[in-house]
């Protein structure tokens, strides 16, 4: 099965997760997000066991591969590929009944020299009716659930050619002291883009650079519980001809914290200047 076909495949997968997590959301629950988040797993919904519980069984049956990338070994063969899903990603906004969450598959294969990278990434907004997927060297999508059927669209970035009015998104950590950079960066470009959106959660906030929505997405400390989110929003940022990298023009470490810079490929240079 090529990787396109792997990633219509797991799109339905994580659109029928969807159908039962939005389900999980409609349905009456504590609101309550004032409990401390766990500096290992950050916050969860209660829904994220049982959601992350369906997909992976579905996958399965797709092509189990070698396993899951949370149970990975220490050293994998080139070729070895490993899922990696996600519990819900926007956990608050999901509990507090806000439409911007997602259910996130992304596929990672290793390279020749040993290096994992995402090559499948999927991420469904079911109370939005947005799905987002795509496949190394294929391309990406977006998919808008409507009253008359499901349509589907090629997508690319904005052609904005300088920060100044541009519409700039960035994520910032529940954890006092991560968010300080965040925010200093937003108080120095204050005045430049046209408007600074704070809306989350990371997956799609990478989707909506790759479709033209945002010119530019930046977050500092992106954690290891963030890896299924950022991986999968990652391949369609990239399939779709934008740019993702570090802060400071590195490549994304898969095993490690990261602060991540996404643009349509035009401003990301000059935001940069001002992520340090």
């Amino acid at each position: 099965m090529n990787l396109r076909e792997l990633a219509l495949k797991a799109t339905a997968v994580a659109e029928d997760a969807g159908r039962h997590a939005l389900q999980d959301q409609l349905n009456p629950h504590d609101l309550d997000v004032s409990r401390v988040p766990d500096r290992k797993t950050g916050f969860s919904s209660d829904t994220d066991a049982t959601l992350v519980r369906f997909v992976e069984n579905r996958l399965t049956y797709i092509d189990g591969f070698q396993g899951f990338w949370e149970s990975r070994p220490e050293t994998s063969e080139p070729g070895d590929r490993y899922w990696c899903v996600g519990r819900v990603d926007g956990a608050i906004n999901f509990v507090r009944n806000m439409s911007e969450w997602a259910v996130t598959i992304s596929l990672f294969e290793f390279n020749e020299e040993g290096h994992a990278e995402p090559v499948v990434g999927v991420v469904h907004a079911p109370a939005l009716g947005l799905t987002y997927a795509a496949a190394k060297g294929q391309g990406a999508i977006r998919i808008r659930h409507t009253a008359v059927g499901a349509q589907r669209e090629k997508i690319m970035p904005s052609t904005v050619a300088e920060l100044e009015g541009s519409v700039v998104c960035y994520g910032m950590s529940y954890f006092p002291e991560e968010s300080k950079r965040a925010l200093h960066v937003v108080a120095q470009i204050a005045g430049k883009p046209s408007d600074i959106k704070r809306i989350g959660p990371s997956s799609l906030d990478l989707c909506k650079v790759a479709d033209g929505t945002y010119d530019a997405y930046f977050e500092p400390h992106l954690h290891k519980w963030d890896v299924p989110a950022m991986s999968a929003g990652a391949v369609v940022v990239w399939e779709s001809q934008g740019t993702l990298c570090q802060w400071n023009n590195d490549p994304i470490h898969w095993r490690q914290e990261n602060d991540i810079v996404a643009s349509n490929g035009l401003i990301g240079d000059e935001l940069q200047r001002y992520l340090h």
